[in-house]
């Protein structure tokens, strides 16, 4: 990876729906050139994806929250995914630190979010020492 391949990952982050001929324009190479550069990153797997990103509030989930959550070790993986399983979870991961699994929560309001909580996310087998924090505002992503 060079500068010209950084600049592009970072125009593309900004908006995955640039135009490759604006990206040319920019770097100063042409169309084919950035095409090229984009599908190697794509081949390595340095781009895994092209996503929108979306207002959580706009779609009626007044409600964010990081969830940390603990779980019997023998249940990691097995509540990792029944965690994913979960509609209003948006991201999961595994963790080293404080928490085992970590999980971003959409909820319609903070009653909801305890309902999430109590009756699905806590439900799940081995799960322990759920531990929310609400998101008040987001300052980057």
């Amino acid at each position: 990876m060079d500068e010209k391949d950084r600049v592009i990952i970072e125009l593309l982050v900004s908006d995955s729906r640039r135009p490759f001929t604006e990206i040319a324009e920019r770097i100063g190479v042409t169309e084919a050139t950035v095409r090229n550069r984009v599908s190697s990153l794509e081949e390595r797997g340095i781009i895994k994806r092209y996503t929108v990103q979306l207002d959580h509030k706009k779609m009626g989930y007044r409600t964010k929250a990081l969830l940390g959550l603990d779980v019997e070790p023998e249940n990691l993986i097995e509540a990792a995914e029944k965690l994913s399983e979960i509609e209003e979870v948006r991201n999961v991961a595994t963790c080293a630190g404080d928490h085992m699994l970590m999980a971003e929560i959409w909820a319609e309001d903070n009653s909801h979010l305890g309902e999430i909580m109590s009756e699905k996310i806590g439900k799940i087998e081995g799960a322990k020492n759920l531990c929310p924090a609400i998101v008040m505002e987001e300052i980057k992503g």
